[in-house]
């Protein structure tokens, strides 16, 4: 039941003086206490809180109490006669703990403040009608594996909404409901910690703990809440790796190249992660000389690759062991009492045998020969086998697309190369050809082996000027003095290096030579006062000669043109067509143009004369001749304006050609009549003959696969033109009657003198 506290009015006198007189004043005041009220009522009536009270309520009904403040007409009421004031609505003190509201006194009649406002509190007094609850139904955390007894794992933490400052409502208390013997919580704090030692994450990984929050301070009665912890162990490197069999077995081809991949053998490591990466290594000495291993970081297996050629005949088995290491090692657990954290394996690799191709002796081969040796000569000799246990016999070639020239042959069975032609080192100095190794028994199986020929040099060759020289004197030369610097050049390449000699005809009398000694040499002159009027070029014939052995040499010409020079030696003029104009009279240059003039004038005339003289030939030379004969008769006619010699209708279109269409420019005395054949309209022959020559062009398998044109030079049967040929005109010549030619006028007379004279010999 709620403490009744009466609020009620005292009295206070106060004196002063004013004006010599003493005054007295009264001065009232409220005497408080807080109200304090239980959450959670449960009662169907109204809560009481209060009661207020004043000295100045006499009890007459004159007095009015007023309330004001938080929840006043909704969650408080006062009764304004009596002053007792009552909750309409159940509280919760964990909503709002304390209220603040307002009290005053006034007169019902005049409405005049008896007690000014004045403030006083209601508080909420609390009980345990809250849980306690914790922040998160589930809790995530971790712990190293093998961790200390004690280690803390993590802390939660639970709140009561009730009030801590009144009573064991919030006071908390945590215990462990599931979890145990491995975790433990701190009663106080909810700090969870490990409880066993050694505790191992390849055994158990996850646990779940459930730790429980109650208040009243842990006892009977008090409300509880629970939450669960989720633990995992993390790993740790406490688990070294371990080979599951001890013996690996593995099977490649001799021919497998050097770093394929030839097998795979895995350890395990119960850790994981970074803790689990693992290092393989091969221990043996015959293991390491022609295999690795490396670790496959996806896998964490051992990559076994081969390191140098494998050959079955050679040895076809091989066995060594290999070691196994974590890659990061935990200081904590070397030296545990554990086993050392490695383990190794026996590796033993199969060599299978395959069918291999020839293998060379060398490669490549390098041959020297001298550039003199004749066709058919030795250059040297190549080898190869068949690495198989067989030992199948070889046969030898030479690819001929490196050696296009054919300069070399080999024989096929013992490999011996010979040269077919003579070598030329300042042609080519070098010679690369590919030489094939083939089984005879099985041909797919070849080798190819490059042979280098270098071709040593032999002195062959004659040195010769470096360069052409044009070389010239002055007229006014002196003796002693240098005109030219030659030097001179060598295809060929002696070990020492070249050393030139140079000479000259010691009975020259214009020039002299000097050799420097460094492979070349000064010409200079022998006299002076050279003329051109005497000699414009002098040719000096040089001898160069090598020092290898056989000495070769050569005459090289230098042409020394004389020149006109000034005082100091500068070349001004060597142009001998200007010393012939200067020494040739103006008389004599006369003469000279007077007689070219005349013989080209006798000339001209001789060839006018040959015009004149010049007869024509006769058309026909022999009466008897039966050969086609080309008649000109020298008449132009008169061009597209003559329309009176003959009709040009007929020409453009002969199937309109009447029979008897004469002449219009000319009278004849007796009229011929055309024999003509009725034109063909269907000239089934010359389609016939046409169809036929496509259908040969068209299966002909010669024919070239482009579009062509074939001209079929043929004319046909039904010609309205005839045959133009005479040569199988003998049998109707005799029925021909050619007088009719002699009216047809001048231009044809040639030809009617021709025809009517041999037509009388016939009848004669």
């Amino acid at each position: 039941m709620p403490d009744l506290v009466m609020l009620h009015s005292s009295v206070h006198t106060e004196q002063f003086s004013y004006d010599g007189r003493i005054l007295q004043r009264s001065k009232r005041g409220w005497m408080w206490n807080q109200f304090f009220l239980l959450e959670e009522y449960t009662g169907n009536d109204n809560q009481y809180v209060g009661k207020l009270h004043s000295n100045m309520d006499r009890g007459d009904g004159n007095v009015k109490y007023i309330l004001t403040g938080d929840g006043v007409g909704s969650l408080f009421l006062i009764d304004e006669n009596s002053g007792d004031i009552h909750a309409t609505k159940r509280l919760d003190r964990e909503e709002r703990a304390i209220y603040t509201l307002h009290a005053k006194v006034v007169d019902k009649r005049t409405n005049e403040t008896l007690e000014p406002d004045t403030e006083f509190n209601i508080k909420i007094h609390d009980i345990n009608d809250n849980e306690p609850k914790f922040f998160k139904e589930i809790y995530f955390a971790s712990v190293p594996e093998m961790s200390d007894v004690g280690t803390s794992v993590i802390q939660v933490t639970a709140t009561d909404a009730d009030d801590q400052t009144y009573g064991n409502s919030a006071k908390l208390v945590y215990s462990i409901l599931q979890g145990q013997p491995y975790f433990s919580v701190d009663s106080d704090n909810g700090t969870i910690r490990t409880a066993l030692p050694n505790m191992d994450r390849e055994t158990k990984e996850n646990y779940q703990v459930v730790i429980q929050a109650k208040d009243m301070a842990g006892q009977m009665g008090g409300l509880s809440g629970t939450t669960t912890v989720s633990i995992t162990l993390s790993d740790e490197n406490d688990s070294p790796p371990r080979f599951a069999n001890h013996t690996f077995r593995l099977t490649t081809l001799e021919s497998a190249e050097v770093g394929a991949v030839i097998g795979r053998i895995k350890a395990n490591d119960a850790d994981m992660g970074r803790n689990a990466e693992m290092h393989y290594s091969i221990v043996d000495r015959e293991g390491q000389d022609m295999f690795t291993i490396i670790t496959d970081q996806n896998t964490q297996e051992g990559l076994i690759r081969v390191k140098k050629p494998l050959d079955f005949e050679r040895k076809r088995t091989y066995s060594f062991k290999v070691e196994v290491t974590n890659t990061y090692l935990d200081p904590r657990f070397i030296y545990s009492p554990n086993p050392p954290f490695k383990d190794d394996a026996m590796v033993r690799i199969t060599v299978a045998d395959v069918d291999e191709p020839p293998v060379f002796s060398r490669n490549p081969y390098i041959i020297e020969v001298h550039e003199d040796t004749a066709a058919g000569s030795l250059v040297g000799v190549v080898s190869a086998k068949d690495p198989d246990a067989d030992n199948n016999p070889v046969k030898y070639s030479i690819d001929r697309h490196t050696d296009l020239e054919r300069l070399f042959n080999i024989d096929s069975v013992n490999g011996t190369i010979t040269t077919l032609k003579a070598l030329d080192r300042e042609m080519s100095k070098w010679h690369n050809i590919s030489v094939v190794a083939t089984e005879i028994s099985n041909p797919r199986q070849t080798t190819r082996v490059p042979v280098f020929i270098r071709v040593l040099d032999v002195n062959d060759n004659a040195p010769e000027f470096a360069m052409y020289y044009e070389t010239f004197v002055c007229e006014n030369v002196k003796s002693g003095q240098l005109i030219q610097t030659i030097s001179a050049v060598d295809t060929d390449e002696p070990l020492v290096g070249h050393k030139f000699v140079f000479s000259i005809s010691s009975s020259n009398p214009n020039f002299t030579i000097v050799d420097n000694e460094d492979n070349t040499a000064r010409i200079l002159t022998r006299r002076g006062g050279f003329s051109r009027r005497e000699m414009n070029t002098y040719l000096l014939p040089v001898v160069i000669s090598d020092n290898d052995y056989p000495i070769q040499s050569s005459t090289s010409t230098l042409t020394v043109n004389v020149c006109a020079c000034d005082s100091r030696g500068n070349m001004q003029s060597c142009n001998t067509e200007a010393l012939l104009s200067a020494g040739l009279s103006t008389g004599a240059l006369v003469a000279i143009l007077l007689c070219v003039i005349i013989l080209l004038m006798i000339v001209v005339l001789f060839a006018a004369l040959r015009r004149q003289q010049r007869k024509k030939e006769p058309l026909i030379i022999s009466k008897e001749d039966v050969r086609d004969n080309v008649v000109s008769y020298n008449d132009e006619g008169g061009g597209e304006e003559d329309t009176q010699a003959f009709d040009i209708g007929t020409l453009r279109n002969p199937e309109v050609m009447e029979a008897n269409k004469l002449r219009r420019d000319i009278i004849p005395e007796m009229l011929f009549p055309f024999r003509r054949t009725s034109p063909i309209k269907d000239n089934a022959d010359v389609r016939d003959f046409i169809h036929g020559r496509l259908h040969e062009n068209d299966t002909d398998p010669t024919a070239p696969p482009y579009d062509s044109l074939a001209t079929y030079a043929y004319e046909g049967s039904g010609s309205l033109a005839e045959s133009l040929s005479s040569l199988e005109s003998g049998a109707t010549e005799g029925d021909q009657e050619y007088d009719y030619l002699s009216n047809w006028g001048p231009p044809f007379k040639k030809l009617a003198d021709m025809y009517i004279e041999k037509d009388i010999e016939r009848e004669t």
